[in-house]
C-alpha cells in the first residue's frame, strides 16, 4: 500500500491510497482541471480511481467530489450526514459508510472513524491492507479515546498540524474564528498533533506527514519542533504543502 497527496490546507484537500487492485481518492477539495493535472502529476488519472470517499462537507474538501464522480462515473463513499451536501444521497452511485463499521472499498478494509469536528457527521479513515495500516486524521479539535484506539497501531499516518496556538491567539482571524479553530470541534494544533503520537505505537511508523497546516497560524518548522521529539525515527517526519501536496510514499 502507499498513499499521496495532491494538495493540504484550508485551500484544497485530497488523498490518494493505492493497493495492488485499487486506488481511493479522500476528499476533492480541488476543480476538476485542478484535480486532473495534480493526479498527473503523481502518475495517475481520475479514469484509474476506484472510489472517492469523503470525510466532511467543508467546501476544501467536498467542492469537487460530485463534478468528478460524475464526470469519470466513480462510486462515491461517505456518511449520511456528509451527503446531505447538494443532495449528494440523490447521485446514483453515492453509498452510505457508518461510522464505526469496517467496509470493504475495492479490496482495501476501510474503518471511517467518527471526530468532533464543526460539520453534520465528519469522519475521518484507517486504511488497512495486507497486515498494514494507514491512518488518515485532520478536521478534527480533539483526541477522543475512539480516535485514540483506532490510530494507535499504524504504519504510516497522515496528521492534522492546523496551527500553532501562539501564532493563531496573536494573529489576524477574528475572535469568533480563533474559537472555532482552536476549539473542541476545530483543528488540532502542534501540541495535540504531538500528544496523539506519544499515546501510539511510534516504533512502527514508517511515515509520519504533518497535514493541513494553516498558513495563517503554523509553519512546517513549528510544527516538527513539537511533534519531531515525540518520534523514535525522525526521518520519518515530512510535510504536506497545499500547492504540491507529497508523492508516493510506500508502506514497505
Amino acid at each position: 500500500m502507499r498513499f499521496a497527496s495532491l494538495g493540504s490546507g484550508s485551500k484544497g484537500n485530497a488523498t490518494l491510497i493505492e493497493s495492488d487492485e485499487a486506488c481511493l481518492l479522500v476528499d476533492c477539495g480541488f476543480t476538476i482541471a485542478e484535480t486532473e493535472k495534480r493526479m498527473a502529476r503523481l502518475g495517475r488519472s481520475p479514469s484509474e480511481l476506484s472510489a472517492i470517499l469523503v470525510t466532511h462537507e467543508h467546501s476544501d474538501h467536498i467542492k469537487g467530489v460530485l463534478p468528478l464522480a460524475r464526470k469519470y462515473d466513480l462510486p462515491v463513499y461517505s456518511s449520511f450526514g456528509t451527503a446531505e451536501y447538494k443532495q449528494m444521497r440523490a447521485y446514483k452511485r453515492w453509498q452510505q459508510l457508518s461510522l464505526g463499521k469496517q467496509a470493504d472499498i475495492a479490496g482495501i478494509d476501510v474503518s471511517p472513524v467518527a471526530v468532533p469536528h464543526d460539520a453534520r457527521e465528519p469522519c475521518q479513515f484507517v486504511f488497512r491492507y495486507q497486515k498494514k495500516t494507514f491512518g488518515l486524521l485532520t478536521d478534527l479539535g480533539s483526541i477522543t479515546p475512539v480516535v485514540q484506539e483506532q490510530y494507535a497501531l499504524c504504519d504510516a499516518l497522515l496528521l492534522e498540524c492546523n496551527h500553532d496556538m501562539p501564532m493563531l491567539q496573536q494573529g489576524p482571524y477574528p475572535p469568533s474564528l480563533k474559537r472555532r479553530v482552536g476549539g473542541d470541534w476545530g483543528h488540532l494544533n502542534n501540541i495535540q498533533a504531538a500528544q496523539l503520537l506519544s499515546r501510539v505505537d511510534v516504533a512502527r511508523l514508517q511515515h509520519v506527514v504533518m497535514a493541513h497546516l494553516s498558513e495563517q497560524n503554523n509553519t512546517p518548522d513549528l510544527a516538527r519542533s513539537a511533534v519531531e521529539p515525540i518520534l523514535v525515527n525522525s526521518d520519518a517526519l515530512l510535510s504536506a504543502d497545499q500547492q504540491a501536496g507529497f508523492d508516493w510514499l510506500e508502506i514497505a
